[in-house]
């Protein structure tokens, strides 16, 4: 364990970047979970449509192509609508942010389904008893669904994150300084055998930020459970 004792700077930054990469995935994803909820609850077909066809794209392939598209295609196509348009000049797409785009789209998806479950629990009497009450939409919302639509979609919003984290170990493969790239540029410093050490630091790290996400939202799932009976 000295030679990764001797390169813990270098993880220290590869963990910074992961936890950067997860966080802003997790954002991106959440705005595109309310949009593709809201999306398959409204009333226009069309919209519906869309959003199950964005679901289905996500379920259907891989999250490694997705990213491998967005980081060597979608930079083009990007940079050639704004050759047409006129509206922006050539725009490069780093890793960093082909990371967040393709990990947050896909997981929106997924928070897409999460979202619309928890909406769906909640009985619409309560919101009409609200507006029977006078209440503003804004007080509706912040005291009826927001509370209960968080009940219920923490356990799979857990998961998800969850997931997600254990995802932002596909950005190696495009070339962003993570966790797992630092550690397998400082592991071909050694001999091959220390690959296996600078890996097994990998996964520790890994197992920490996923128990410190977990405990959290456990401490948010009790915070919003209250009063409320479980069988």
């Amino acid at each position: 364990m000295e030679s990764v004792w001797e390169y813990r700077a270098l993880l220290l930054s590869g963990t910074l970047v992961t936890v950067q990469l997860a966080i802003g995935s997790l954002l991106l994803s959440v705005l595109l979970g309310f949009a593709g909820a809201s999306a398959k609850l409204a009333r226009n077909p069309v919209s519906q449509r869309l959003a199950n066809a964005y679901t289905t794209l996500v379920r259907g392939v891989p999250d490694l192509v997705l990213m491998m598209l967005l980081f060597y295609g979608g930079q083009q196509v990007f940079n050639d609508l704004g050759s047409v348009t006129g509206l922006w000049d050539y725009i490069e797409i780093n890793q960093f942010t082909a990371g967040v785009g393709s990990i947050g789209f896909v997981f929106g998806a997924y928070m897409t389904e999460t979202f619309r479950g928890a909406i769906l629990a909640i009985p619409r009497g309560q919101i009409e008893a609200g507006i029977s009450c006078g209440m503003t939409p804004l007080t509706i919302f912040r005291r009826i669904p927001w509370p209960q639509m968080v009940r219920h979609a923490l356990p799979s919003f857990t998961n998800n994150w969850l997931v997600l984290v254990k995802a932002t170990a596909l950005v190696s493969v495009i070339g962003l300084h993570d966790l797992v790239w630092n550690a397998s540029t400082a592991a071909r410093s050694f001999r091959p055998a220390q690959s296996f050490t600078f890996m097994f630091a990998v996964l520790i790290i890994y197992l920490i930020l996923t128990a410190i996400s977990d405990a959290g939202l456990r401490w948010l799932d009790r915070r919003y459970s209250v009063g409320v009976r479980r069988t």
